[in-house]
């Protein structure tokens, strides 16, 4: 059993700004990767500017980052990144850009190789990364993980590159300027980091206490996503970190691969994708009694409350038959993709995750 968590972190109202001239001195000139409009909107792009130009620290702003981010988006932030000389990289948003500046950041270090290399198991050096997380979702700001979209596989895939931010500077007054559907969107991703970390191949009972914890949290909150309060976005944002140290030590499992054609395919939004199987991988999980612990820490009394719970939440989402079972087809036949669900498990099984 080990913990490994290299990323020095303030978690703090107003942190960049408090935090500014650390930030700042992370490197000589930096790109900060963000996304259009969100981290213009909640005034996260602003207050990294701000610490940059307080500092007189150099820096070129890439604002191209879509949801989830392709490995052609990628590489043309290379480009850039390369032209301008920079040498470290700042994400600003949710997990799109959180994911894409850790690849930006591979591929700036490696000028000289192609996009392949994202998805070879080779060691390569990398710039450090800062990341301003934005949303409470995927905790990509503390673990070494980088999904991206392949279009030629209509899919989406971490890269094979493990990438720590150096640094996370978490500030939970940027929820505050999100839709309630992108907040529950990205809260429910949260949770299934969670529960997919608990109920893991490597799960273990270290690892486990970041699972428990943000459980435990989340059983605060679950009734205030429709209506938060400061106390409520400070605690979604604080289980979105947790969660994201949970997979840094166990990875997801199967709600997580399941999900991803479906938000390429259908469009569907990456935590609303997985919540979706969340009710059935939790009744599929063999080992009852850790399961109906998971339910007990969220603070449900069985599985069907559960998943009306997240029905009410998520509402429905129609999958097309012929796509549920290609994709419980090609999970099933790769290796890889059940590596982290500790149990035999059919291709019928994989169907019914859908409930």
């Amino acid at each position: 059993m080990n913990i490994y968590l290299p990323t020095l972190i303030y978690s703090e109202k107003d942190c960049v700004m408090k935090r500014g001239n650390i930030l700042a001195s992370t490197g000589k000139k930096a790109m900060i990767v963000t996304g259009k409009h969100s981290s213009k909107a909640n005034g996260s792009l602003q207050a990294v500017v701000d610490a940059f130009e307080k500092a007189g620290k150099p820096y070129v702003i890439f604002d191209d980052i879509e949801e989830n981010p392709s490995v052609e988006t990628v590489m043309r932030a290379r480009d850039i990144g390369v032209k301008e000389q920079v040498d470290f990289v700042v994400g600003v948003g949710g997990g799109s850009p959180l994911d894409a500046c850790k690849a930006i950041s591979l591929m700036i270090a490696n000028p000289l190789v192609g996009a392949e290399v994202l998805y070879e198991n080779v060691m390569l050096p990398y710039l450090p990364v800062v990341t301003v997380p934005t949303t409470a979702g995927t905790g990509s700001e503390v673990t070494p993980y980088a999904i991206l979209t392949l279009h030629q596989n209509k899919t989406k895939k971490s890269i094979s590159h493990k990438i720590y931010p150096v640094m996370a500077l978490v500030d939970y007054t940027y929820l505050k300027t999100q839709s309630e559907n992108v907040l529950i969107n990205t809260v429910v991703d949260a949770l299934a980091h969670l529960i997919e970390s608990y109920l893991n191949t490597n799960a273990n009972d270290l690892n486990r206490m970041y699972s428990e914890q943000g459980l435990r949290m989340f059983s605060q909150v679950k009734d205030s996503l429709r209506k938060p309060d400061d106390s409520v976005y400070k605690t979604l944002s604080n289980i979105a970190m947790i969660a994201g140290m949970a997979i840094a030590h166990t990875g997801t499992s199967l709600p997580h691969g399941l999900s991803y054609s479906v938000t390429y395919e259908l469009g569907v939004p990456h935590g609303k994708a997985v919540g979706i199987y969340l009710g059935g991988y939790l009744k599929l999980y063999q080992n009852k009694e850790e399961s109906k612990r998971v339910l007990d820490f969220m603070g449900f009394d069985d599985y069907d409350g559960f998943s009306a719970y997240l029905k009410e939440l998520l509402g429905d989402v129609q999958i097309p038959e012929e796509l549920v079972k290609r994709n419980a087809a090609q999970i099933f036949e790769n290796k890889a993709k059940l590596k982290n669900y500790p149990y035999d498990v059919t291709k019928d099984q994989l169907e019914k995750l859908l409930g």
